[in-house]
């Protein structure tokens, strides 16, 4: 659970709902230790410790300011931006009492160390972008691993993650960025492992990857490796492609004079050269142990292992983000002698364009829109290149290179492991990248569309008890509208909130009252008009003080609160400052002159008084309740519970019960507090009973009954319930979206009079 305001926090004591304080790569680390998957001891330096050092040493203005005039498509700008950046980072003062906490966890796991980023905008189920940010290896020494760290929060700002924070409308200055510190595996063996075929996207075969060495190879596509593919079934090995390897990266044995020169290529003995990289048992316990973390996870796995004295590690995690459709192949069969060169298929789909070769990735504005890139291998600063490109080929690399993940998450045909690819397709030339058969063709090739190959197409499921989504980002709101879900039971606000970045109150203060709306009410419109005409129950700001500190100027409005959980927030804060609510509800006003199916949902309403007085506030503004406006409630609060029934007389169309909030305060327990991690469980008998009185108790009036905290998405038993209580709707996370519908499609069957 989560350590606000510690900088420095362990593996154990996190877990994947930490995601803001330890980043996406640190909260699958934390999740893994206490699943017991074998992960190698390590700690983490925070967000908080982050955020810490760019208040204290005055860079957030800064970096704001240099930000400014950036246009991502120029290269060469972002390259002289992206270094001015990172060199006022590694060169400002690391906050004394950070760098101490750095020091003493250090103190504590002693050794080698991995030294990883950990952003928070990375590893996440809709967009994993391998390789934003830096990784050191086999660092040791208290002010090494300092550094380290340092070095880290700079490669925030390398070219291409500014790049891919531009493209996916992220705020830069509000991204955090945590780092890993994991005890160093020196491993004879390592490799990627996809707990799904990712080029045909077959759910029922594990891919596995390996290399001698350090598993650093692989992921840059500098070594191609060998290639086991396993029946998820049985586990049988079902096809074996052994690969030549000359060189592995080792450690270094004789220290170097920087971190930067810890590793080395150190040639493959002989005898091993053309033998396999792992025996067969070991493939099959590797493939054991991927389905293990999958069925974790409920959503297919991208998984990075080590092995080392006969002892297997799981180093990294994060969830495939390629499933998707692959659109194009050959029309019709084309011959045999038009194919130029052959590699392995690394990301489906057709692709004709002019050759441009890149040998450096200072190269790369040379990359034109649909070229074709063609390089020894791709890194990350080649990613502004690859979202032009019409397809990819590379010499080097296997199907869980740089390249191939990239790629497949980009939706953009490549193929990797050629040989050759630099060598025979000179720039200019037309050619055709055939992403699904690992082929480039003379000349273009008409394409035409396809379905991904994933079993079988899945059959829609209809049930009575809605499925709604959680959602927050507005660049994601079409692609999850496509989904087969009936609405938006839950859009939170803070995600809007924090791009716009300022505390709406200072902006008052300056006249610029309408730019906050503004804002605010052309991030409403992307929900309500993609999901129209489903309904967005949009929830009104909940932000806590501590996090209304973080949004510029608001250290001036914000007062110090030893429990913010607890504190100023909710409808405790609209009644008490209507002038900025009233922002608000005119955004939300402006959205419905175009779309009606925008609704309102208030949080932590703590008295009946309370209810009745933001209602009266939205009536007074104009947003009154009828057939096309809904007001809904949050029951997050014991006394929801407890007199429901009155806050129901108030005059509500609906309720969702937010579990993450009512656990804690039913349980008298901070969820926050280490010291009680595995008693916050909404499993809990005090809290089903609480979920359940609410349930009965609305839909006993015809009101529309909810829930859309965490509790449906970690626990599918306690879906099973709602239904049963006869729950009108369930609003979940979006990597669950198909295995919530399955569950509550089995509950319906077997609790028909509850979903009459």
């Amino acid at each position: 659970m989560s350590k606000v305001r510690k900088g420095v926090v362990w593996f154990g004591e996190v877990d994947k709902r930490d995601l803001s304080l330890v980043g996406g790569k640190g909260a699958n680390l934390g999740e893994m230790t206490k699943a017991g998957i074998p992960v190698p001891p390590g700690f983490i330096v925070t967000t908080e410790g982050y955020f810490q050092f760019l208040e204290k040493s005055g860079l957030k203005e800064q970096i704001e300011e240099m930000l400014k005039p950036l246009d991502s498509n120029d290269g060469e700008q972002l390259d002289q931006i992206a270094a001015s950046i990172k060199k006022l980072i590694t060169e400002a003062e690391i906050p004394k009492s950070v760098a101490e906490e750095i020091r003493e966890s250090y103190r504590r796991l002693g050794g080698l160390v991995a030294v990883r980023s950990s952003a928070t905008a990375e590893d996440l189920p809709e967009a994993s972008f391998a390789g934003q940010q830096r990784t050191f290896l086999n660092i040791e020494g208290e002010s090494d691993v300092v550094a380290a760290v340092q070095g880290c929060w700079a490669s925030l700002y390398e070219p291409r993650a500014i790049f891919y924070r531009h493209e996916q409308g992220l705020d830069h200055v509000y991204v955090g960025i945590a780092v890993p510190v994991q005890k160093m595996v020196q491993s004879e063996t390592a490799g990627i492992m996809f707990t799904v075929e990712p080029l045909s996207c077959q759910r029922d075969k594990i891919t596995i990857e390996a290399v001698y060495g350090l598993g650093e190879a692989i992921v840059s596509g500098e070594v191609t490796p060998d290639h086991y593919l396993v029946s998820k079934e049985d586990f049988s090995i079902l096809d074996k492609q052994i690969v030549h390897q000359d060189w592995q990266l080792v450690k270094r044995p004789e220290r170097g004079s920087s971190m930067e020169e810890t590793n080395v290529k150190m040639p493959v003995p002989d005898k091993l050269r053309d033998s396999q990289k792992l025996a067969d048992e070991e493939i099959i316990a590797l493939a054991r142990l991927g389905a293990k973390i999958e069925k974790h996870y409920r959503f297919p796995q991208d998984i990075e292992w080590a092995r080392q004295d006969g002892h297997m590690y799981v180093v990294q995690t994060r969830p495939v983000t390629t499933l998707k459709n692959v659109i194009g192949k050959p029309a019709e069969e084309v011959p045999e002698e038009r194919v130029i060169i052959s590699g392995s298929p690394a990301s489906p789909g057709l692709g004709s364009g002019p050759v441009k070769l890149v040998s450096d990735p200072a190269r790369i504005n040379e990359v034109k829109q649909g070229d074709i890139l063609v390089a020894e291998m791709t890194t990350p600063d080649f990613v502004p290149a690859m979202k032009r490109a019409s397809g990819i080929a590379t010499d080097r690399g296997g199907r869980t290179c740089h390249a191939a993940i990239v790629s497949r998450e980009l939706g953009i045909p490549c193929v990797v492991g050629t040989g050759n690819a630099t060598e025979v397709l000179k720039s200019g030339r037309i050619v055709t990248v055939d992403g699904t058969l690992g082929k480039v063709y003379e000349g273009e090739v008409a394409a035409k569309p396809v379905e991904c190959g994933e079993e079988s197409p899945r059959v829609a499921i209809k049930t009575r008890t809605k499925v709604y989504l959680n959602l927050a980002e507005p660049d994601l709101a079409e692609k999850m509208a496509a989904q087969n879900v009936d609405g938006v039971g839950l859009l939170r606000a803070e995600f809007m909130v924090s791009e716009i970045g300022e505390h709406p109150r200072y902006m008052l203060k300056e006249g610029r009252g309408e730019e906050f709306t503004v804002k605010l009410s052309d991030g409403l419109s992307k929900f309500a008009k993609a999901f129209n005409p489903r309904p967005v129950i949009y929830r009104t700001t909940d932000f806590k003080t501590n996090e209304y500190r973080h949004l510029k100027g608001g250290a001036e409005y914000e007062e110090h609160e030893e429990n913010p959980m607890i504190g100023y927030r909710g409808c405790s804060r609209y009644i008490r400052e209507f002038d900025v609510f009233k922002l608000e509800i005119e955004a939300v006003k402006r959205v419905r002159e175009n779309y009606k199916n925008l609704w309102v949902m208030l949080p932590f309403v703590r008295t009946v008084e309370e209810l009745a007085g933001v209602k009266e506030m939205l009536e007074s503004e104009g947003l009154r309740q009828s057939d096309d406006f809904k007001l809904w409630m949050m029951v997050e609060v014991p006394s929801n519970v407890f007199l429901i029934d009155k806050f129901l007389d108030v005059g509500v169309d609906g309720v969702s019960v937010g579990s993450n909030d009512l656990t804690q305060l039913t349980m008298g327990i901070d969820r926050d507090n280490e010291k009680f991690d595995g008693y916050v469980d909404e499993r809990n008998e005090a809290v089903m009973v609480a979920i359940e009185r609410v349930v009965k108790a609305a839909v006993s009036r015809g009101v529309t009954a909810s829930i859309c905290g965490q509790a449906p998405s970690d626990f599918p038993e306690i879906t099973e319930k709602l239904v049963e209580w006869g729950i009108t709707s369930v609003s979940v996370n979006r990597d669950v979206i198909d295995r919530t519908r399955e569950i509550i499609a089995s509950a319906e069957q077997r609790f028909p009079e509850a979903t009459k």
